[in-house]
């Protein structure tokens, strides 16, 4: 017992290694990013002054920064709205995307026929289906998150299929050969299998939920970035459309962030594997 002290406290200080490690490691990585950006905020600031352009035409940085300033007691309600419509239309792209990617996989008959729909079905763009779905559904939540659902669906559906696709055959036949049932050789084979796959897919929808919901606000809406962005281009306050597509990006960011975050907590393999590959 007495030796069990030592040895734990002195796990703690490696752990707290790796851990400080990691985030050097990302802190590095997106380093060189962030610089960039804010070198080119800067040059745009410079380039304002310089050629004296107009407020209504292109703002300055600092112009969108005091906007900001002015107009923040208007966001919460609007991000809540937007964010709302992102989250639950990606969750529905997310349950019918997989619901979907198992039928295809499942059903070669099934996968002829609807995998060329699916794909004409991209074709068609968004801000073009939104007015119909505002006709055929109302002007409320439900319309928006078919929109979101819509732009979100194809990248889940694909990356899925290929992953269950990928899913090594020596497993499948073994499980078979032990009596699986097509149930059971899906949950212990092919899911776990098409778990990369998924998120794969996931984080590329996530990355366009927002513009999503955004599209669909443009259409009808009483709250939301949309119609904030709708309302400011009505009275040419550019700075605010600019301050809009700020809080949509960051937004973005955040729930592509928190896919990923999923994603390593879902399949923890993977991404050991891909440090050891990295670190090797």
């Amino acid at each position: 017992m007495a030796t069990e002290a030592p040895l734990t406290q002195g796990a703690l200080p490696r752990e707290g290694g790796r851990l400080l490690g990691r985030w050097g490691s990302a802190a590095l990585e997106y380093t060189p990013a962030l610089v960039l950006l804010v070198a080119l905020v800067g040059l745009w600031e410079l380039l304002v002054e310089v050629l004296n352009t107009r407020p209504y035409i292109l703002p300055a940085p600092s112009a969108i920064w005091n906007a900001l300033l002015d107009k923040g007691h208007l966001l919460p309600n609007h991000i809540q709205a937007t964010a709302t419509e992102a989250v639950l239309g990606l969750v529905a792209a997310a349950v019918g995307g997989v619901l979907l990617a198992v039928l295809l996989s499942s059903i070669p008959l099934a996968r002829r026929v609807l995998y060329p729909i699916i794909v004409t079905s991209q074709t068609v763009p968004a801000i073009v289906l939104a007015p119909l779905l505002m006709v055929w559904v109302g002007i409320g939540l439900e319309s928006k998150l078919i929109v979101v659902a819509l732009v979100g669906f194809f990248p889940i559906v694909v990356s899925t299929v290929d992953g269950l696709a990928s899913a090594d055959r020596d497993m499948v036949a073994l499980v078979r050969s032990m009596g699986a049932s097509r149930l059971e050789e899906l949950r212990h084979v092919l899911i776990p299998s098409a778990i990369p796959g998924f998120f794969a897919g996931l984080k590329i929808a996530a990355a366009y939920a927002v513009i999503g919901a955004v599209i669909a606000e443009w259409v009808a809406a009483k709250e939301g970035l949309g119609i904030f962005i709708i309302r400011s281009q009505a009275s040419f306050r550019i700075d605010q459309i600019f301050v809009a597509i700020a809080v949509i990006a960051l937004l973005s960011i955040a729930l592509f962030v928190a896919v990923h975050l999923l994603a390593r907590a879902a399949s923890p393999w993977k991404y050991t594997n891909d440090q050891g590959e990295n670190g090797s």
